[in-house]
């Protein structure tokens, strides 16, 4: 290839690479944001189809928005309430020991003396030295790592506030938004584009609600069998349970997981509370991969088992839990594609 112009090639060139450059680094200053407007897309996706239902019982739209997203504020709210009474109680119970140990004016001694009883080929004077030497020297680092974690939960907070703002404004716009992408669309491909949209919506849609469904069966009959076990904090573990189940894959066992050990723990549980646990799990896990998982996502996309490990992997690897959860709708959407875009065109040819 003949070059007429090198500098003014040269030039192009960088000015492109430069451009890219302020483009990524753009994205990366505004992922914070990216992130909070596709959680919230992802979530008014999930209730659209509530909302779509709420519709069709003669509702406006904007009453049907407002109840579902009270459904939901509500849902977090009585996570929340079971929660933090526990919470509550057990900091305040551990507050008041500590502080009766430090008032005896003999916590230390007593910490060395237990210290010496339990592991007594210790060099306990060396370790307290060396503990109290790096308290003092990192003091500092340990302040800012305090300040840093309370500003964490403040900005999660605002994030998500944010994000319940976008996911209102989302929901009751969804029609709107859109009518406005289709007619991006040249009218010649319009229709097609639009039905591909629509699939795609509703597969999302249905899985969000279809995975709220088997978390909200998990819980319930948590909450039911942990009392009858006479679990520790059946209504805590429950909520675990319900939470677990959220996340596909290895939601629900690692929630099941940490439901057994806390009933493996002297003085709230026993062995045998949390080996009946371990076998209930296993069971309930069962029924819910063969029996209620098959009938509650059948208006899903069905997924090769393959592709949901791959997707589930890759998803919590870019965006950590969030990641997770939106990784098998996201691999649903591409399937789609695939198989109405992709497949149709290459056998056209």
């Amino acid at each position: 290839m003949k070059i007429h112009n090198p500098f003014r090639l040269a030039l192009v060139a960088t000015l492109g690479v430069g451009l890219g450059i302020l483009i990524l680094e753009g994205l990366q200053s505004i992922s914070t944001i990216l992130l909070y407007v596709g959680t919230a897309l992802f979530i008014s996706l999930g209730l659209d189809p509530v909302v779509s239902w709420l519709e069709r019982r003669r509702l406006p739209r904007w009453l049907a928005v407002t109840v579902a997203i009270l459904a939901v504020l509500s849902l977090f709210a009585g996570i929340v309430l079971i929660i933090l009474p526990v919470l509550v109680d057990q900091i305040s119970e551990l507050v008041r020991q500590i502080t009766v140990l430090v008032n005896g004016g003999t916590f230390f001694d007593d910490l060395r003396e237990w210290s010496l009883a339990t592991f007594p080929t210790l060099e306990i004077d060396a370790v307290l030295d060396f503990a109290n030497d790096w308290v003092s020297s990192n003091f500092d680092t340990i302040g800012q790592g305090v300040l840093g974690s309370a500003f964490g939960v403040v900005q999660g907070l605002f994030g998500a506030f944010i994000v319940l703002i976008l996911t209102i404004y989302l929901t009751a716009s969804t029609p709107t938004l859109k009518s406005a992408l289709y007619r991006m669309v040249p009218a010649s491909k319009r229709e097609r584009f639009t039905h591909i949209a629509e699939q795609i919506s509703e597969s999302v849609g249905h899985y969000v609600m279809g995975q709220v469904t088997l978390a909200a069966i998990n819980g319930v009959l948590s909450a039911v069998f942990l009392t009858i076990i006479d679990a520790p904090f059946p209504a805590v573990l429950a909520v675990v349970a319900f939470l677990g189940s959220m996340i596909p894959l290895v939601g629900t066992v690692s929630g099941s997981t940490i439901i057994a050990l806390v009933c493996l723990i002297p003085g709230l549980g026993s062995p045998t509370t949390a080996i009946i646990a371990a076998i209930y799990y296993l069971v309930y896990m069962q029924i819910e991969a063969y029996v209620l998982s098959p009938r509650i996502m059948s208006r899903a996309v069905s997924i090769p088992g393959g592709v949901v490990v791959v997707a589930a992997l890759a998803g919590g690897a870019l965006l950590g839990l969030l990641g997770a959860l939106i990784a098998i709708p996201v691999a649903a959407s591409i399937l789609i594609i695939y198989r109405q875009v992709l497949i149709p065109r290459m056998n056209a040819r």
